[in-house]
């Protein structure tokens, strides 16, 4: 099996070696894990490429490259340019610091990777390390994906329906914020929805009196809905939500026939 890694944190993130060993766990032996990742941080790029301006791609040492651009840029350097003789069977990308459950999915360079490889029909993984008080200062935060990481992916791609439809299945895996032990398994979600939170602006001014705005998120240990992502997060297990880039709302179609 040849897998192809990515990221949103940028090439140097302790999440990305994470991600190096379960694509190894996963690829076996006789198989290949290349890597190619955001020279410096890319997160809340959500699917964005650089469609107006040209990026470079740098070889950093054997399978691993740094491309100047966003996850979903790097995953079309590495199908089109590095790995363009080859042929690719998995693509994953992640494993993210902090969860991408809920409204985070929207934003998030992580599921942007994993959708642009959706886009060019090949199975792809965002894999994310939802963090809170019973992680946060481990020595490894994302023990949990480090963990179950590979065998709940072998688990999937087992279990997965053929896809040959035009917009592919891409699956957003969120890993609960708790130590590996704690895991209570892994739990099919639909998309969940925080109430009474979401992102903000945090105004700061700089010494000169100018004023600059950092984006603020909400409270990420609001649970969603039962049977949504982030509830099974917050009550330790791992959330899968199969996902598409078809954005219709299909529930909608029949309630505005009126308008034809």
């Amino acid at each position: 099996m040849r897998i192809l890694i990515t990221n949103d944190d940028g090439i140097s993130a302790p999440g990305l070696e994470i991600m190096q060993v379960i694509a190894a766990e996963l690829a076996g032996d006789a198989g290949e894990v290349w890597c190619v990742a955001p020279a410096f941080e890319q997160s809340g790029v959500a699917h964005k490429i650089s469609y107006t301006h040209p990026m470079m791609v740098t070889k950093l040492g054997p399978r691993r490259f740094a491309a100047e651009g966003s996850p979903a840029d790097c995953v079309l350097a590495g199908l089109h340019d590095v790995l363009k003789e080859e042929k690719v069977d998995l693509i994953l990308s992640g494993v993210n610091r902090g969860n991408n459950s809920a409204e985070n999915a929207l934003y998030s360079g992580t599921l942007g990777g994993a959708m642009e490889g959706a886009l060019q029909g090949i199975p792809s993984f965002a894999l994310s390390q939802y963090l809170g008080p019973e992680n946060f200062q481990m020595d490894n935060p994302f023990e949990a994906a480090a963990v179950h990481g590979a065998e709940l992916v072998r688990r999937i791609l087992a279990a997965q329906p053929k896809d040959d439809g035009d917009y592919r299945l891409f699956y957003n895996i969120n890993f609960p914020p708790c130590p590996a032990a704690s895991v209570r398994g892994a739990k099919v979600t639909t998309q969940g929805f925080r109430r009474n939170t979401r992102f903000s602006t945090q105004p700061h001014f700089s010494p000169s009196g100018r004023k600059f705005l950092w984006i603020q998120g909400g409270d990420q240990q609001v649970p969603t809905l039962p049977g949504s992502d982030a509830h099974a997060n917050l009550d330790n297990y791992i959330s899968v939500t199969p996902m598409r880039a078809d954005l219709t709302a299909h529930d909608m179609l029949g309630e505005l026939k009126s308008i034809e």
